[in-house]
């Protein structure tokens, strides 16, 4: 397992830990393919998906790599999502710093969102030529709210996460406790119940779109 990713076993559940300070916890390739097999390791276990240095969740695709390599991990990254929504055990993100591009979509991802005072997201997909969180953000928070998230790039403060209901107001540990007392068989029937509204066709038909803006513009740097 790259360094990057920790995954560690806790109480009736797994911890999964983004470990790049150094990068704000930006994404390789490498980072991701890691964050696929942790999720895959256990699909029925409860997952707590976090970071390691609460001051950055995730600052999205990391810059420091090549173009070519940032349109790979465009590309797994959703199949990371997948991952994430098709395993029957929840995933549960806690946050408590920035979380930017691929790193919203991680937490979006997650079947859960808790906050600290310091977590605030950002979709900055349409600024890049990118459709970002047009798969999720609407049945989380509704679609005016997530045309005017993902249009204007504008930050989501942790207040107001809570408030449109993107995020919850409590203690992960409590919440934590409350699903490891749950049946798993049950939870994973209610979580497959509410993804097959056509959250899967919706995250395809991204990621497709994002596959072919990313070769134009790789192209046409060549």
């Amino acid at each position: 397992m790259t360094p990057s990713i920790r995954r560690e076993p806790a109480a009736g559940h797994v911890r999964i830990t983004l470990d790049r300070p150094g990068r704000r916890n930006a994404l390789d390739l490498a980072t991701v393919d890691a964050l696929i097999a942790a999720f895959d390791e256990d699909p029925a276990a409860i997952v707590v998906l976090d970071s390691a240095d609460p001051r950055a969740f995730c600052a999205g695709a990391d810059l420091g790599i090549t173009d070519e390599e940032r349109a790979q991990v465009s590309d797994r990254l959703y199949a990371c999502y997948r991952t994430m929504v098709e395993r029957p055990g929840p995933v549960v993100a806690v946050v408590d710093g920035p979380a930017v591009g691929g790193g919203t979509q991680l937490a979006s991802a997650a079947d859960l969102r808790v906050v600290g005072p310091n977590a605030r997201f950002r979709w900055v997909g349409p600024g890049h030529g990118l459709a970002v969180g047009a798969w999720i953000l609407p049945s989380l928070v509704g679609r005016s709210v997530a045309f005017e998230l993902m249009w204007t790039g504008r930050w989501l403060e942790a207040a107001e996460a809570q408030r449109i209901g993107f995020a919850l107001a409590v203690e992960h540990e409590e919440l934590v406790e409350q699903l490891v007392s749950l049946d798993p068989a049950a939870m994973a029937r209610t979580k497959a119940i509410v993804n097959s509204d056509g959250l899967l066709d919706r995250l395809r038909a991204e990621r497709e779109n994002n596959v072919a803006s990313w070769a134009g513009s790789v192209a046409g740097l060549r």
